[in-house]
């Protein structure tokens, strides 16, 4: 208890002298980081588990490409469990002069099974629970579809060859909860009128769902008979939960990545303060082992006083994270269907650990130093501990990082790959700010005072040098790697669409419109159309054996044996697609099946030319021979696919078609004309899902931006803690040049030169790293080319410039204010 009251007291009296703060800014950096993502994951978290057992909106659910087999209906029925049936696609629905893509959910009574539909009478009634559904000829639509047709209650829309009345909007539907990213919004429709409306015709994308309820028992004893396969999907609760966490999980690990970096760099804040802080006690220590304290005695009230800090930066540091998540909310409102419920008390203890590992981690090498103080240093001011070696500096600090990384990232594997490139960076930055460092001593004697004197700041403190480089230089190049990640990718993705790209797709066009609808394009439009076939198929068998799912390596593999495919066939070789092995058909000289595959979906599956493959399509089985492997440009937005047969092989199937064309934004009535003479054909507007698509991105970057803008803050605390390491220094010598003559202003423009080539330093290795991590995206992840925007290498010098000359300033405005005879004395 002495101890403890020691180092209270002793804490108390460093606080109210200055000397912990800057470590107490560090540590609040860090932890509202991490909470403020922690907070905002935790609450989708919740989200997810408090609505799981409304997320199927039933027990159990079958879902299929294909009306569900009598069969398993009649085992069901055996079974004594609830079910009722859904089936669902994409359609136009029009209303006036206005077209839009939606989502069409036809129910049948009794759904759903579990959870509640809630509905409104208008946009500014309250919602209601209900048990019902829409009444024959009648629709239910979301506020969104709403708002965008610009419809009110009773007014009409059409969709396919039907007119239906809206009767009421939708507030929510049980399992539409964990579609957390949306781009077409919801026509909730009676079952009863669909086959009215001409949208289901042979090879249409339907996907029907069998929604089964009932006891526990009953549930598991029908799964057992009834297994996915054959284009079959069962899914349950514990299935779902995982795919529907998908995308947040990737969030979440980028997130969380991004907040490491911040703590990285407030822990070398932490580390350079607690330095200077155990420096300037080596007196105190001396004095208290004149005074019979023991070594052990000494560390434990500078631990102490440690642990006071942690704990009361890092609850400062979590109140503040939980107010920038509502921040994080914020930006990403209209991307989540739910209301998020409030944050639970795990991300507070996770950001307590995190703030107290942080700090132990970087200050406890400098901290043991104190144990080594000698008690002659009371005499002899020259006795000073030497220094901890690298390896335990650098080795604890390392194990810190490693202590918080998997909690945050959640995947280990990309722990190791993102840690490893954080040090890599580092290293980088570092030597580079030693190369330019040294460079830079070899000038120092050619210039005037004003340039000499910051050049010889930097080289004498070339370790503080660097440690400022490195933190605004880590900082500023992930800033700047996301502005060009948004500017110059996406510009080069746009670039690379030249003027006429398709911005329309055709699909669910039927034998019976193809030469009408090609003579209506080539009349109304200026771009011809070319219409391909299209089939539905799933793969079953490859070289004689049977495809099954769980006998390929990788997750990618095992879903393209579990999926449909959409086979077409074709002559000549389409648009957009180049030969990298074997050679294409010659169309006159066809003697046998065979088939051209895209490359990367052949490597998936482990197939080479000469392989055979066999698809089963509409109860038929067809196979040939893998003749020739295709690079396909899936950014031309032309109709492309995987498998491409050869003329003859599924020509007596039913088909249906598909076409790609691109219109001119003034000739957009057409599309409207054009639902309304082909209902049966669903409209993809490219155009509506690219700004959609771009939307979402903008929300999840601003996110990011939010994130690393903690560290840019953290650069500035670790630029402000090496200032803080020399101030001693930068005080005698100020005094010291002002009593031979020197005066303020050409000390304070010797200081301003110092920050200067620090930042300009800073600046030019962070263009330098943003622009190789852009390179390398673009080549392995983008897969395209880019041109290299020179004028980052202007801007970023300065703005870490500007950062540094007013974060220095400020750090040495006492320094340039203190008196020589007081610094001299």
């Amino acid at each position: 208890m002495n101890i403890l009251r020691m180092a209270l007291l002793s804490f108390l009296r460093d606080w109210r002298a200055g000397e912990m703060r800057l470590v107490s800014v560090a540590i609040i950096i860090a932890v509202t980081s991490l909470t403020s993502v922690s907070f905002f994951t935790d609450r989708v978290k919740q989200a997810t588990e408090t609505q799981a057992s409304e997320l199927l909106a039933a027990d159990l659910v079958l879902e299929s490409r294909r009306p569900i087999p009598e069969a398993i209906i009649n085992a069901a029925d055996a079974s004594d469990l609830i079910r009722t049936n859904i089936t669902t696609m994409r359609s136009m629905v029009v209303a006036g002069n206005i077209i839009q893509m939606a989502e069409l959910k036809a129910v049948e009574p009794g759904y759903p099974i579990r959870g509640e539909l809630r509905v409104s009478e208008n946009l500014f009634s309250e919602e209601i629970m209900t048990a019902e559904i829409p009444a024959p000829g009648t629709v239910w639509v979301d506020n969104r579809l709403f708002q965008i047709l610009g419809i009110s209650i009773g007014s009409t829309v059409q969709v396919g060859e039907s007119e239906f009345n809206v009767s009421k909007i939708i507030t929510y539907e049980p399992d539409r909860g964990g579609d957390m990213f949306n781009i077409a919004p919801r026509l909730l429709m009676n079952l009863a009128d669909l086959p009215a409306t001409g949208l289901i015709l042979p090879a249409s994308r339907v996907e029907y769902r069998l929604l089964l309820g009932g006891d526990i028992s009953s549930i598991r004893k029908f799964r057992r008979t009834v297994r996915s396969g054959g284009g079959l999907r069962v899914q349950g609760i514990r299935d779902a939960r995982p795919e529907l966490r998908s995308a947040l999980v990737r969030a979440e690990q980028f997130l969380g990545l991004a907040v490491l970096v911040s703590i990285a760099l407030a822990g070398l804040a932490v580390a350079m303060s607690s330095q200077q802080y155990v420096i300037r006690h080596f007196d105190n220590c001396a004095i208290l082992r004149c005074v019979g304290a023991e070594q052990k005695t000494i560390v434990r009230i500078y631990v102490l006083q440690l642990c006071i800090l942690s704990i009361a930066s890092s609850l400062i540091g979590c109140g503040l994270g939980y107010l920038a998540q509502s921040m994080l909310s914020n930006m990403l409102s209209g991307m989540t269907n739910a209301t998020l419920p409030p944050a639970s008390w795990f991300p507070v203890l996770y950001g307590m650990f995190a703030g107290f590992v942080t700090v132990m981690g970087f200050s406890l090498p400098q901290i043991l130093r104190l144990r080594e103080v000698s008690p002659l240093r009371v005499l002899r001011r020259d006795l000073t501990p030497l220094p901890l070696s690298g390896l335990t500096c650098y080795g604890t600090a390392i194990l810190a990082l490693a202590l918080l990384t998997p909690w945050q990232s959640g995947n280990f594997i990309l722990t190791a790959y993102s840690f490893l490139g954080m040090l890599l960076t580092a290293v980088l930055l570092t030597i580079g700010a030693l190369i330019l460092i040294r460079f830079l001593n070899h000038y120092r004697t050619k210039i005037g005072f004003t340039f000499r004197f910051g050049i010889s700041n930097i080289v004498r403190r070339a370790n503080l040098s660097v440690a400022q480089i490195l933190g605004i230089g880590l900082g500023v190049m992930v800033m700047l790697l996301l502005t060009l990640v948004r500017t110059d990718l996406l510009d080069s993705w746009r670039n690379r669409l030249p003027e006429g790209t398709p911005n329309y797709f055709l699909i669910n066009i039927q034998q019976d419109d193809v030469s009408r609808l090609t003579s209506y394009l080539e009349t109304e439009n200026s771009t011809p159309a070319n219409l391909y076939p299209m089939i539905r198929a799933r793969l079953v068998r490859i070289n004689d054996l049977e495809v099954d799912p769980q006998n390929f390596q990788t997750q990618e593999a095992r879903r393209w044996a579990r999926r449909e495919y959409n086979l077409t066939w074709s002559a000549d070789l389409p648009a957009a697609n180049t030969i990298r092995q074997g050679l294409w058909w010659d169309p006159s000289v066809i003697t046998q099946h065979e088939f051209s595959l895209e490359q990367q979906f052949a490597s998936e599956l482990g197939v080479n030319l000469g392989d055979t493959m066999t698809f089963l399509v509409a109860g038929s089985e067809v196979n040939g021979t893998i003749t020739s492997l295709r690079e396909v440009d899936w950014d031309s937005f032309n109709a492309n696919f995987f498998v491409v047969a050869s003329p003859g092989m599924l020509n007596n199937l039913p088909a249906s078609f598909v076409t790609s064309f691109y219109l001119e934004s003034e000739n957009k009535d057409l599309i409207i004309d054009l639902v309304k003479t082909f209902p049966s054909v669903t409209v993809f507007d490219v155009d509506a899902l690219i700004t959609e698509v771009r939307k979402i991105m903008d929300q999840v970057i601003s996110t990011v931006e939010f994130v690393f803008g903690f560290t840019i803050i953290a650069g500035i605390v670790v630029l402000l803690a090496a200032l803080q390491t020399t101030h001693h220094e930068r005080t005698y010598e100020s005094a010291l040049l002002s009593s031979i003559g020197a005066s303020r202003k050409q000390i304070r423009y010797g200081l301003i030169m110092e920050f200067l080539l620090i930042g300009l330093i800073a600046g030019f290795l962070a263009a330098f790293s943003a622009t190789l991590v852009e390179l390398l995206l673009a080549k392995y992840v983008f897969n395209m080319d880019i041109i290299i925007n020179f004028m980052i290498w202007l801007y970023a010098p300065l703005l870490c410039a500007c950062i540094i000359i007013f974060a220095g300033l400020i750090g040495t405005w006492r320094v340039l204010h203190t008196p020589p005879i007081i610094a001299l004395r």
